[in-house]
């Protein structure tokens, strides 16, 4: 097995325990280079957690010879430039997701890549974690009987710190918290349930606390003929977040944000079961980028399965965008 060497594009929040640590601990795998725009940040990152190299450069990690693929881990607003000279470089690229901006974007990524013969993968690591792994075994087991339907509530209390305001500056993040936050569930809804085919929603901005929206509701049909429906709110009174798998024979109630057993209920039977996440979350996907790139397994989160996301994410916004639009004409 070759071990695959690694350079990070944006050594920011998300690299410090959830995604950067992988990349050293997966098998077969090197973390040996970084990047960051202030160059003191990225060697004080370099320094903390052992990593060969650190420049403030990104063409220095994407064009070097000694690095196999790179993640990207800035901001959405980059992510296409980035994916795009990945490409033209011929480097394997993982991004982190949202994807891109829009779906205009995300297939202007995977066009690049095709073209250039390198694989595209997004970091929705839910596909690969062992609690959402349960999640899907729970269901192809048919310990729930055949789906119907899938409800999912997500309420946050309305608090950013100054460090989090670029998640809802639309030019940056291209929306509010809902593309940040909520695309994680939609995204493991695609890979559990298959597509979503057909959606209908409404978006506003409730509480005025930023540009964006902070409020949705919507209905969708998966292509199997699954039903799902879905409220976000991101300037509630309280912090709540569920998903619920409505079967023929029973529910399976889990979350995407916490760590907390899986209840399987059947009947007045209530079983819990808990499954515990790694300490470093990307790393189970990582290790299956790392297989797929040495020929022994596949990741399943790629340009294309995120892109769909994307276009959902899209679909439920478009109104709302619209309007928004509007009112700034």
């Amino acid at each position: 097995m070759k071990t695959i060497r690694w350079g990070i594009v944006g050594c920011g929040d998300v690299t410090e325990v959830k995604s950067g640590p992988g990349f050293a601990k997966a098998a077969h795998s090197a973390l040996v280079a970084v990047m960051r725009r202030d160059g003191t940040l990225a060697a004080d990152y370099a320094r903390r957690h052992g990593v060969p190299r650190w420049t403030d450069d990104a063409d220095a990690i994407i064009r070097a010879s000694d690095v196999d693929a790179v993640y990207v881990a800035t901001p959405p607003s980059t992510h296409r430039t980035y994916v795009e000279r990945c490409a033209a470089a011929g480097k394997p690229v993982l991004v982190e997701k949202p994807m891109a901006m829009d779906a205009t974007d995300c297939a202007a990524m995977i066009a690049a890549c095709r073209q250039a013969r390198v694989p595209l993968w997004v970091a929705y690591y839910r596909r690969a974690l062992p609690r959402f792994r349960a999640v899907c075994d729970l269901v192809r087991d048919g310990a729930i009987g055949e789906v119907r339907m899938v409800t999912v509530r997500h309420f946050v209390r309305a608090a950013l710190t100054p460090a989090q305001a670029w998640r809802v500056d639309p030019a940056v993040s291209g929306g509010g918290l809902f593309l940040d936050v909520a695309s994680h569930t939609l995204d493991f809804l695609d890979f559990l349930l298959g597509p979503i085919e057909t959606v209908r929603a409404f978006a506003a901005n409730l509480a005025g606390a930023y540009a964006p929206e902070d409020s949705i509701a919507a209905s969708w049909r998966h292509a199997g003929g699954v039903l799902g429906n879905g409220a976000w709110c991101f300037a509630a009174g309280f912090d709540d977040e569920a998903n619920e798998i409505v079967g023929s024979r029973g529910r399976i109630v889990f979350s995407t944000t916490r760590p907390v057993p899986i209840r399987l209920c059947r009947g007045t039977t209530v079983e819990e079961r808990p499954v515990g996440d790694p300490p470093h979350v990307h790393q189970p996907l990582i290790q299956s980028i790392v297989d797929e790139l040495n020929g022994s397994a596949a990741c399943p989160s790629t340009g294309e399965t995120a892109l769909r996301t994307t276009a959902v994410a899209d679909a439920m916004l478009r109104d709302y965008r619209l309007g928004a639009t509007r009112r700034t004409a």
